[in-house]
């Protein structure tokens, strides 16, 4: 892990940076001045924020965007009957980011384990999230199984309808084809 990297509560101080790190990392129209205010909002409950940065002096290098349980609307992406835990006590995981040169120290698993700890004070049992398949060597994927993260089930096409509404994934531009995983984490 490396030692000097400083992690807080994301405030709205940290939009900007979080702005132009996802878009780059995510490709643009990933988060603009708009989701990012609709996303750190649903990480807010009960006086506990569940969102998360990381910083290299006063570099922003990772961010964690984390909505609380009943703080997200299901839809035909999500598969609560095959979850161990009823909705209410599920939070979602919206999104893990941590800069290029950054990555292979523990910091996108630093700020999952803050989250988790938010989550629980905030009454989350566990957290589902989406995981991108074609990412580089499927590394989403094996990064969230190493932090106990189960498949649920894959969903084709997900990222289908935010490509046509400005998302210009890495892969495919804006029409989007690409696998989610549903994954889930139980909290202990």
């Amino acid at each position: 892990m490396k030692e000097d990297i400083i992690y807080k509560e994301m405030q709205a101080s940290d939009f900007d940076a979080i702005i132009a790190l996802g878009n780059f990392v995510h490709g643009d129209g990933y988060v603009d001045s708009s989701n990012i205010h609709t996303w750190y909002g649903k990480g807010l409950k009960n006086g506990v924020n569940s969102n998360y940065v990381a910083y290299d002096g006063d570099k922003l290098v990772g961010f964690r965007i984390t909505y609380a349980a009943q703080q997200f609307s299901l839809d035909q992406w999500y598969s609560p009957d095959l979850w161990q835990t009823e909705i209410s006590e599920t939070a979602y995981f919206k999104c893990n980011t941590v800069d290029e040169t950054y990555r292979g120290y523990g910091i996108g698993s630093r700020l999952l384990e803050l989250s988790i700890k938010a989550l629980q004070a905030q009454g989350a049992k566990a957290g589902v999230s989406h995981l991108w398949r074609p990412s580089p060597g499927n590394s989403a994927v094996k990064y969230f199984t190493k932090c106990g993260g189960q498949l649920v089930k894959d969903h084709p096409g997900k990222w289908n309808e935010d490509s046509k509404n400005g998302y210009n994934c890495t892969i495919c531009g804006y029409d989007c084809h690409c696998v989610a995983a549903e994954m889930i984490i139980y909290f202990k």
